[in-house]
């Protein structure tokens, strides 16, 4: 009988752990925190500091860049990286979508369904090529691209969202604030109650938290007159920055978010290989005559 030996294709070899956190409480209060940051910190840079926000948009795009190089490098989550890779994500979207409706003139009525489409079709590409959006399995570049693709989508669509309800529509900050939360109570209700799909119920909450903390940052560093607390960009970007540094220093002591080792479906590991490589038999030995 001939012996065989199966090769491992490249795109195995390249196989990681989980490079998401677990979707846990800390990972939602981390999210909003970002993604209020996102916003006091562009216009921190931008107005503030007088960087504006072409040139802020071009620095903090590089960081980014310089940030996901080493994400990706990286072989698992990791608390520090992961979360220095989401705020940033968060300045650049925004920034994204300022530039465009600032310095292009782009109204937020063309804006939003555009980031909406370009968000649309970043899902449709990653389902196509992988067969799931779940992001308990992102253990490959390939899937890790579709995944960051899509973060920096959600980050540009909800600001233009966020933007064009509380601005475009005056409906004002705090109104903003409730709309987006009460979308973000009726999914999770729709998710425990009505047991919608999990992985949809997460991205529509996922994209809903950054007009959220958008809404929530502008309500808080914005002067009285334009419907803001007044705090300043300046005190509103430290204490947040402060809270997910304290909250992610957590994370990585006592790693509660980290996908334990083992904890993916029999199922989703065979489609996984299916999708990802096919084995070859590589015969070592002449067959019988």
């Amino acid at each position: 009988m001939p012996s065989l030996l199966t090769e491992t294709p490249v795109s195995t070899q390249r196989r990681m752990l989980n490079k998401v956190p677990e979707v846990t409480i800390y990972f939602w209060i981390i999210k909003v925190l970002a993604t209020t940051v996102g916003e006091t910190a562009a216009d921190l840079l931008s107005v503030t500091l007088h960087l504006g926000e072409a040139w802020t948009g071009v620095v903090m795009a590089a960081v980014l860049v310089v940030a996901l190089f080493y994400q990706f490098r990286a072989r698992q989550y990791l608390p520090g990286i992961y979360w220095f890779s989401v705020v940033l994500i968060s300045v650049v979207g925004t920034l994204l979508s300022d530039n465009l409706v600032d310095n292009l003139g782009v109204p937020l009525t063309v804006t939003t369904p555009v980031f909406g489409a370009a968000l649309a079709a970043t899902f449709i590409a990653w389902y196509a090529r992988e067969k799931t959006l779940s992001i308990h399995t992102i253990f490959s570049t390939r899937r890790e691209g579709f995944y960051w693709l899509t973060v920096l989508a959600t980050f540009a669509l909800g600001t233009s969202g966020g933007d064009f309800l509380s601005e475009a529509l005056r409906w004002g900050y705090f109104n903003s604030l409730l709309i987006f939360a009460g979308g973000i109570g009726l999914v999770t209700a729709a998710y425990y109650i009505l047991r919608i799909n999990a992985v949809a119920a997460f991205w529509i909450a996922y994209v809903l938290t950054r007009p959220l903390g958008a809404s929530l940052g502008d309500l808080m560093s914005q002067p009285h007159a334009l419907g803001g607390l007044g705090l300043g960009t300046v005190w509103t970007s430290v204490a947040f920055l402060l809270a997910i540094v304290v909250l992610v220093t957590y994370l990585a002591l006592t790693k509660v978010d980290v996908t334990p080792t083992g904890t993916i479906s029999a199922s989703e590991a065979a489609q996984d290989e299916l999708q990802e490589s096919s084995q070859t038999p590589v015969d070592l030995e002449p067959a019988d005559d």
